[in-house]
């Protein structure tokens, strides 16, 4: 009888330091369960239990926003950034406002513009996109709440990589303002590269075709647009 009383422990038994083992085996299923989730969403770190608890905070904030699962392997492969256990959250909800706020879209098109550059969530709204905002503008660049691929990338823009494009146009022999001018019809200039693009189809118009290299840009900057070897020097040759 004494020894029914009073049993012995066994190593089933519950402590207070140590859950027990089913428990364990919960958690563990649950974090596994997570996992796979986050990889069908193309992230596909295997975060710490912390960082999955971050990432499924995150996923629901896009979410509230409008986006649906579909979005998310885009965002996770060209904005891997955004699902780090580092990221600020509320850049999200700052990027997602200054798109709807200061350039005044609506929040569909606001989900869009991120989906065409998700780099625009890594950007900081008061240190990087309002001051492009206010250099496009100052060039004359309107409707830059569109939903395009251009404006998305245009807003992601840094003004010191702009800058670059102006001061090679000042270079070659363009005023300030004529610089300004040439971007503001086709800014689509700022995303090319100066050594193996501009450069080379500038010397072209000037040294092979023997133009007046101002004054054709000026009057159809859309120039800088065209291939220099499938359309530039091709229609060069037909003339």
């Amino acid at each position: 009888m004494h020894l029914l009383l009073h049993p012995t422990p066994t190593l089933c038994s519950y402590s207070g330091h140590h859950p027990p083992p089913h428990h364990h085996l919960q958690f563990q299923t649950s974090n596994r369960t997570d996992i796979r989730y986050l990889k069908s969403l193309g992230i596909t770190t295997t975060p710490s239990p912390q960082a999955i608890s971050h990432l499924l905070k995150t996923i629901q904030l896009f979410k509230s926003k409008g986006f649906s699962e579909p979005d998310f392997p885009r965002l996770a492969f060209l904005a891997p950034n955004v699902f780090a256990p580092t990221y600020n959250q509320s850049t999200i909800t700052s990027v997602f406002n200054f798109l709807t706020v200061e350039l005044s879209t609506s929040p569909q098109d606001a989900r869009t513009l991120i989906l065409k550059c998700p780099q625009l969530l890594e950007s900081d709204p008061e240190s990087c996109l309002k001051p492009t905002l206010e250099y496009l503008k100052s060039l004359g660049i309107t409707r830059l709440n569109n939903a395009s691929t251009l404006n998305a990338h245009l807003l992601n823009s840094r003004v010191d990589k702009m800058e670059e494009k102006m001061r090679f146009l000042e270079g070659v022999g363009f005023s300030r303002e004529e610089s300004r001018r040439v971007c503001g019809r086709f800014p689509v200039i700022f995303g090319y590269g100066i050594e193996n693009n501009l450069t080379v189809k500038y010397l072209y118009l000037v040294k092979d075709m023997k133009r007046d290299g101002i004054e054709e840009v000026n009057k159809f900057p859309m120039y800088f647009g065209f291939s220099l070897d499938k359309r530039i020097k091709v229609r060069h040759f037909c003339i």
